[in-house]
């Protein structure tokens, strides 16, 4: 909002006037107060009081009455008094997303998104002071009756948690699922603590009922790894290939350029594994650098253009491995695409290297040692001659 003589400073609004030339020896150059807000509109009304109050000093002084001009004072606002707890639930979570909108990346605030969207489809129209741990049980009780496919159908977007509920079938979603949705609403809760709108997060004390259990993944044994790049084809094959051979995520292989890559002479080609233009890094570990297999290397003058996998998302990736698994006849449980990593992993220590050595090329952290973090400070970590041994170690099955 546009306010005259008026600016806003580190989320407070001032007012300033420069006073006429000719009355500036008397004055002083301009009228200053801080309008003791950061709401538009009520500095905009406590605006138009000092501008009053600088007509008045104004007047007076031109018409000679100097003795009358010092006692006008601009006036002496209060500042808002918040009530606690009194704000809709629907109103804060709006100001809760839009924060964290900025800090997070399109994959995280969906998912903190569809969090937050479900608490304010049961309590929005309620004040934030009125919810109460029976409120937090209730919710929980109705996440954990939701599908585990609910929040997929474009035609169910938009509809609330108790409606979601409705439509549900079997299989749920996982004790997991369930405590990372509650965290996220015990994320915003806090927030409205921080904030000074909540006294106490009501939900605290509030579980998953059932035990979280982390669902791993597998690592595709060698036959499996055969059917999956004989029934692949196309770009799926080469991230297929690609990934297998660096232990990369697909994000990461999905979004590596050109420039990332570098010959270094009789070591070969190296990529250099960091946030770019396309994507950023899960963790400060994951920047490194791998060696690339000799059989990638060969694969690189036919590869892309700027981009190794031009066009190519993690969206992509994982949805077509999804339908390559049942070409390829591949059902077992646990076997997704990450599991191409497991299988780097695990070929490494089949081959005898030590653990920190495969963490270094797969962007772990490892403890190293007993005491990790000394270690981790005095160590410059393994050469690229050690690098290039170890992945030369690894091929293909077949």
């Amino acid at each position: 909002m546009r306010i005259p003589y008026a600016y806003l400073k580190q989320q407070t609004w001032l007012y300033r006037r420069t006073y006429p030339r000719a009355l500036q020896p008397v004055l002083g150059q301009a009228l200053k107060q801080s309008l003791k807000t950061g709401d538009a509109k009520l500095a905009k009304v406590r605006a138009a009081e000092v501008n009053a109050k600088y007509e008045e000093i104004v007047a007076k002084a031109g018409q000679g009455d100097l003795t009358r001009v010092a006692p006008v004072a601009p006036p002496v606002f209060a500042r808002k008094v918040r009530v606690v707890g009194k704000e809709l639930v629907r109103d804060l979570a709006r100001g809760y997303l839009n924060k964290r909108s900025d800090e997070l990346r399109h994959g995280g605030f969906k998912s903190v998104r569809f969090s937050i969207g479900l608490l304010v489809s049961v309590f929005g129209p309620r004040s934030i002071g009125s919810l109460t741990r029976d409120d937090g049980r209730r919710f929980v009780s109705l996440v954990a009756q939701l599908g585990r496919h609910v929040g997929k159908s474009e035609r169910r977007k938009g509809l609330g948690l108790e409606d979601l509920v409705a439509l549900s079938e079997a299989p749920r979603i996982t004790p997991q699922t369930q405590k990372r949705i509650l965290s996220q609403v015990g994320h915003f809760l806090d927030w409205c603590v921080y904030e000074g709108t909540l006294q106490d997060t009501p939900f605290r004390a509030v579980r998953v009922a059932q035990k979280v259990k982390v669902a791993s993944y597998v690592a595709p044994t060698d036959a499996e790894v055969t059917r999956l790049l004989g029934a692949a084809d196309g770009q799926l094959r080469e991230v297929l290939r690609f990934c297998l051979l660096t232990g990369m995520r697909a994000g990461e292989a999905a979004g590596v350029l050109r420039e990332d890559l570098d010959h270094r002479g009789a070591l070969g080609w190296f990529v250099t594994v960091r946030p770019n233009r396309v994507r950023l890094l899960k963790t400060d570990a994951a920047e490194r650098e791998v060696p690339l297999h000799d059989d990638l290397a060969a694969m690189l003058p036919g590869m892309g253009g700027e981009r190794l996998f031009p066009g190519l998302t993690v969206a992509a990736v994982t949805k077509g491995f999804a339908k390559l698994r049942e070409r390829a006849g591949v059902a077992r449980p646990g076997l997704v695409f990450h599991s191409t990593r497991k299988w780097f992993i695990t070929q490494c220590e089949r081959t005898g290297v030590p653990e920190h050595f495969t963490a270094s090329l797969v962007g772990h952290q490892a403890a190293r040692s007993e005491n990790g973090l000394t270690y981790g400070i005095y160590s410059a970590g393994i050469s690229d001659s050690q690098k290039r041994e170890i992945v030369d170690a690894i091929g293909l099955p077949g």
